[in-house]
């Protein structure tokens, strides 16, 4: 395999079940000079089922800063870098922005290494809309959480986030009260052992009982607007004061997200207004 030196490698590895990593991740790992893991104790266990033995660097968000210097060193020297995180594809809601960033900045190539994914692999089994928003760990506080969710249940989206799993009943808590009429899949220990997938109707969905631990991935459904009983005077009038300050594309998408109804009602109420009244 001919690696392109000068460069880093941002590889993928599984999320749990060790043969979901790909040949060529583990070729890469393989011919890397220099590997940075999280938490090299992790990551040892993976390379050493694969026999990789190579330099580790611990490379985390708490010392991302101070180690940026000398792994650019290395890569201008010609070494071949790869980065890995603890599971999964690195940098989703992990460390390594900054370094990618100054790679981009300095004209140093970053090189991507497909594979596992716990955000696709959930969303690939809900039954959701494939239009989907991927959030990241939610706020800890209530306060920041309030204000998170309530801007994002009015989303039409699909929406993907994770959260850790002894707080899960805090997060259920206010996810019932934003995303009501919404169903939901939370997925557990995905691809391991003891993997588990949660479904049901999100005002139905029970606490858990006993303390589970690790990180759980909620999948919440697209906003059901099908259904959604609207006051068409209501909107026509919206529609005559916007229609005066803003142009028709706008006063769409803006009673779109507003009203949750058919995009293309609007429309048509919209453009009938522009045709049977001047606006200046």
């Amino acid at each position: 395999m001919n690696l392109s030196i000068n460069s880093l490698y941002i590889v993928s590895t599984p999320i749990g079940n060790l043969d979901d990593i790909t040949i060529r991740a583990i070729e890469i790992l393989k011919n890397s000079d220099i590997i940075l893991c999280e938490d090299t104790r992790h990551s040892l266990k993976l390379l050493n089922h694969f026999k990789i033995k190579k330099t580790l660097i611990s490379y985390h968000k708490f010392n991302e800063k101070k180690e940026l210097a000398k792994i650019i060193k290395y890569i201008n020297e010609g070494k071949i870098l790869s980065l890995i995180s603890d599971a999964g594809t690195p940098l989703i809601s992990d460390p390594g922005k900054l370094l990618v960033k100054t790679c981009i900045d300095k004209k140093i190539k970053v090189i991507p290494i497909p594979g596992v994914s716990s955000i696709t692999a959930s969303m690939s089994i809900s039954g959701f809309s494939d239009q989907f928003l991927f959030y990241g760990f939610l706020p800890k506080t209530e306060k920041e959480l309030q204000k998170v969710l309530s801007s994002l249940s009015n989303i039409a989206f699909s929406q993907v986030f994770f959260i850790t799993a002894i707080k899960a009943n805090f997060y259920l808590k206010m996810i019932k009260k934003f995303y009501k009429g919404r169903r939901i899949l939370i997925a557990r220990e995905i691809t391991k052992l003891h993997e588990t997938f949660y479904r049901g109707n999100i005002d139905e969905m029970n606490m858990f009982k006993t303390g589970i631990k690790g990180e759980l991935t909620l999948v919440i459904s697209e906003k059901n607007i099908k259904d959604k009983i609207f006051d068409e005077a209501d909107i026509r009038k919206k529609a005559k004061l916007y229609l005066k300050k803003y142009t028709l594309k706008d006063v769409v998408e803006l009673l779109f997200k507003s009203e949750k109804m058919y995009k293309k009602k609007i429309y048509q109420i919209c453009l009938e207004i522009k045709k049977n009244e001047k606006f200046n």
